[in-house]
């Protein structure tokens, strides 16, 4: 009866220890994403010591997405004080989408760092145009267009989306929609496994679920203005993006001769997986510009 009692105990300590490790592993990221949230913080206080205008941090979403999508990164920049504004992008046509923001940013006085994820880089490289407020221009897993070319092209030859457009999405057309235009939806198996793929799958399946469609006119239409030439710039490059991908962002970056941060993994949406990472970035942008 001793020996039996003794196994018992054993196993029953076996039980309590593996539950307990979720609970250790998750303590432990919660202690490294707060190291991380705090280095930002003490980052950006130091710029604020040149006693110049704070610039007020404006994000711009991709396609697939939403103004949520910047959550974590506006939470820990007004943790430190900054007016950091995600506002909505209507995804409908890169000319008229890139002048609603424009619109947007005429209402804010003081300099700008102008942030775009995705399809966004392609808004903010028009939406900066003309307007000498905005004195950095911050890529995050984006497309940073010259004049003439769309956004659809520049996803890089090895894309995920370089398939048959019927396995892809999923087509709706639309009220008012220009001739041929549809807005899409990205397929749950392309959400999941390439948009999404460093997500756990039950929030990468919530994403899917609440994602905004992009219409095909978004996607095709040239950009007009290339604002990285004469605005400093900065590139984040997730090495796990599938969607654009790491050899077409590093080309556009070079060419726009912006300052790089390559991160090892992620994805699509490192944005959401590893804010602390894209927050850094864009803290070192609005410290170029005094803070």
């Amino acid at each position: 009866m001793p020996r039996r009692r003794l196994v018992v105990s054993v196993v029953s300590l076996a039980v309590v220890a593996m539950a307990a490790v979720p609970f250790v592993m998750a303590r432990a990221q919660s202690v490294t994403t707060r190291l991380a949230s705090s280095a930002i913080m003490s980052e950006l206080s130091r710029c604020d010591s040149t006693g110049r205008p704070r610039p007020t941090v404006v994000l711009v979403h991709g396609a697939w997405a939403d103004a949520s999508s910047w959550s974590s990164e506006v939470e820990s920049l007004q943790r430190v004080g900054y007016v950091a504004r995600a506002i909505a992008n209507p995804l409908e046509n890169l000319t008229t989408d890139s002048e609603t923001v424009a619109d947007f940013l005429k209402t804010i006085s003081g300099p700008i760092v102008l942030v775009g994820h995705s399809y966004g880089g392609s808004v903010i490289t028009n939406a900066a145009a003309g307007n000498p407020n905005v004195k950095a221009l911050v890529y995050v897993d984006a497309a940073a267009p010259d004049v003439g070319e769309a956004t659809g092209h520049l996803s890089g030859s090895d894309s995920a989306l370089n398939k048959p457009p019927d396995t892809l999405y999923d087509k709706v057309l639309y009220p008012g929609a220009p001739k041929g235009a549809a807005d899409l939806y990205l397929k749950e198996d392309v959400f999941i496994h390439s948009f999404a793929n460093d997500l756990p799958q039950n929030t990468a399946i919530r994403l899917w679920s609440s994602q905004r469609a992009a219409s095909t006119s978004a996607l095709m239409t040239p950009s007009k203005v290339a604002a990285w030439r004469t605005i400093g710039s900065w590139y984040f490059i997730s090495t796990g993006d599938r969607i654009i991908t790491p050899s077409s962002e590093l080309f556009m970056a070079h060419r726009a001769h912006s300052k790089i941060t390559e991160f090892h993994g992620g994805s699509h949406l490192t944005l959401i997986s590893h804010p602390d990472a894209v927050t850094s970035v864009i803290g070192s942008a609005i410290c170029s510009i005094g803070g």
